[in-house]
C-alpha cells in the first residue's frame, strides 16, 4: 500500500511539472501546473512494476522502456474510457495531432517510455 501511494504521489508532481513547463512554453512565466485527484489512483498503479519487475529484468532496456510505454498507454486509455464513461475524465486531447479517440496522445511515448524506467528505477533499485 506504500508503494502505491508514493507512486499516486510521485506521478501528481510529475504531472504538474510536466503541465508547468508547457504552461511556460505556452508563455505564461507563472508555470501554472494543474492535476486531478482521479490521477492519483492512476499513478499508483505504476506500482505494479514491482511484481514484475523480476521477470522483465534480464530484457534490454529499451524493451523494458517500450513494455512500460505500451501499458502505460493501456492503462490511460482504459482509465480514460473508464472515467468518460461517467463524466470525470480530466483530460480530452481530442484536438491534438497525434490522439487516439482524445485519450491517448502517441507523441507522449517518450515521456511514458522515460516515466516508465523512472518508476522502475525508483521502486526496484534494490
Amino acid at each position: 500500500m506504500l508503494t502505491f501511494i508514493r507512486c499516486g504521489l510521485i506521478g501528481w508532481c510529475m504531472e504538474i511539472c510536466w503541465t508547468g513547463i508547457r504552461s511556460m512554453l505556452q508563455g505564461d512565466a507563472r508555470l501554472t501546473g494543474q492535476s486531478s485527484l482521479w490521477m492519483f489512483p492512476i499513478y499508483g498503479m505504476a506500482s505494479a512494476i514491482v511484481p514484475f519487475y523480476p521477470m522483465i529484468k534480464p530484457l534490454n532496456i529499451l524493451l523494458r522502456g517500450y513494455l512500460y510505454m505500451i501499458c502505460f498507454f493501456a492503462v490511460e486509455y482504459v482509465t480514460g474510457s473508464l472515467l468518460r464513461f461517467f463524466g470525470a475524465c480530466p483530460w480530452d486531447y481530442s484536438e491534438c495531432r497525434f490522439q487516439v479517440n482524445g485519450l491517448i496522445r502517441l507523441d507522449y511515448g517518450p515521456a511514458w517510455f522515460g516515466a516508465g524506467l523512472f518508476f522502475e528505477w525508483l521502486l526496484c533499485r534494490l
